[in-house]
């Protein structure tokens, strides 16, 4: 105790020399000795590590994703003066041209059935936002996590999940067709854009997060076979398929579940196709709209949806905070490896919860995605995608030249490949601009068009 009183007095002694002598400085050289303590912080910082500086300023957990422990990528490259691996990847895929086209694909609504359905593009924005304040409030990576967010639907087709089912079908004679599998081979193979390779070249625990988000692919009971785009990328770099994906994948994956629940009422609602007393049979939101229209009796209907989709979102994001910190407690992680390896996910909501958003889905499975209005929209959208699958098969000649690349002859599933990579890129507007080219007799079949 003696030895620690001791200390205590020379260091308040030190402070109290210290604080006099720059009372006795002058301005001019306190601001020097200022800037050159800041300089040497600094100095000392980049001494430590570029990577280490970014890991250290996030104040990460040890079974985080530390950006200095990555994997590294396929294709060797310097590492950047200014950001870390993790936030390298997110800005190469929001700059990716399959990224931008999402702005013009499906969520739920068509996009050229009104400018304020979300989109592909807007509900990737929305994943993310909730994906990095969960990643930030766990300490796990909010910059993985928000690169996850944004690439995940990166291989999605025109018109939803409309175009989805439909080359499914139409691919199951080739190797199949998923949109996971398909957003790894668009930042691997199809974005054509940097000098040394194709692709985006990824981080691993990227490409592994972008694959198996929802959990592993291989090695359980029920497995589905892999899609052939999936089998071919592992040939050349093992994503460690039976595993887990890290932390910061997960929680990617519920905040997908997150947004696009609350982003579905918000938009059913605002489209007419069922009412606020019709989701009140939804427990918990009925809960929540009554709160809101206690509060505030004589809001409008705009904000009144608005507040309880916000109310909502929280109730969720709070929820997956409660119950992935009690299940990491009891996990007790030490490394990121440990979270691949523990055997079930992490990252979730409480059974509670869970129960709510099944009571959910259950609720907008009759009553938004099987609404007669949407049914005749994904009619439609399925003929469009059939029937350009069917004609660029048979005749290959009828893509663009540089489509062509790759084709093997009219049925031949390299063809279909090419073919399916092609369609899956469209947005809707030149899916529906493709069909009527080639199949209104009337229309010019090609235009002056860049891309």
């Amino acid at each position: 105790m003696a030895s620690l009183a001791c200390k205590g007095q020379l260091t308040i002694a030190l402070v109290f020399t210290m604080v006099s002598e720059i009372t006795l400085l002058s301005p001019k050289v306190k601001a020097l000795r200022h800037i050159n303590s800041f300089t040497d912080g600094l100095l000392s910082l980049r001494a430590a590590g570029q990577e280490g500086r970014f890991a250290s300023m996030e104040n990460l957990v040890s079974f985080a994703c530390i950006p200095e422990q990555s994997r590294g990528r396929l294709h060797d490259e310097p590492e950047s003066a200014t950001r870390s691996c993790y936030q390298r990847d997110r800005d190469r895929i929001i700059h990716a041209a399959a990224f931008r086209r999402l702005q013009y694909k499906t969520q739920v609504f068509v996009n050229h059935e009104g400018d304020f359905f979300r989109t592909r593009q807007t509900h990737s924005l929305e994943v993310s936002q909730i994906a990095r304040s969960i990643a930030q409030n766990l300490h796990l990576n909010q910059y993985l996590a928000e690169t996850l967010a944004l690439a995940h639907d990166m291989g999605h087709t025109p018109f939803g999940h409309a175009g989805e089912f439909a080359l499914e079908d139409l691919m199951a004679p080739f190797g199949g067709f998923d949109h996971n599998a398909q957003s790894l081979r668009v930042v691997t193979k199809l974005e054509q854009r940097y000098a040394d390779f194709d692709g985006l070249n990824l981080t691993w625990e990227t490409l592994e997060g972008i694959v198996k988000h929802n959990g592993p692919l291989v090695g359980f009971d029920g497995a589905e076979p892999l899609p052939w785009a999936t089998v071919e990328y592992a040939k050349e770099h093992d994503l460690q398929l039976d595993s887990y994906a890290s932390a910061e994948a997960q929680i990617a994956a519920v905040s997908d579940d997150v947004a696009y629940n609350n982003h579905d009422i918000d938009d059913g609602l605002r489209a007419g196709l069922f009412t606020i007393d019709d989701i009140r049979q939804v427990d918990f939101i009925g809960e929540t709209f009554a709160a809101v229209e206690k509060r505030y009796p004589d809001l409008d209907f705009s904000r009144t949806v608005h507040e309880a989709v916000r109310r909502t979102i929280g109730m969720m994001v709070e929820d997956i905070l409660k119950e992935s910190r009690i299940r990491l407690a009891d996990a007790q992680p030490k490394s990121v490896d440990d979270v691949r390896t523990f055997g079930e996910p992490l990252i979730g909501f409480s059974d509670e919860m869970a129960k709510n958003d099944r009571e959910l889905k259950e609720f907008l499975f009759p009553n938004m995605y099987r609404h007669y209005k949407l049914n005749r929209m994904t009619s439609k959208a399925r003929r469009v995608v059939r029937d350009l699958f069917e004609l660029f098969l048979n005749e290959p000649g009828t893509m663009p030249t540089e489509w062509q690349v790759g084709t093997a002859g009219p049925g031949h599933e390299l063809t279909a490949r090419v073919v399916a990579d092609y369609i899956a890129g469209m947005t809707d507007r030149h899916a529906l601009d493709e069909h009527r080219r080639l199949f209104d007799l009337q229309a010019r079949t090609s235009e002056f068009t860049l891309g």
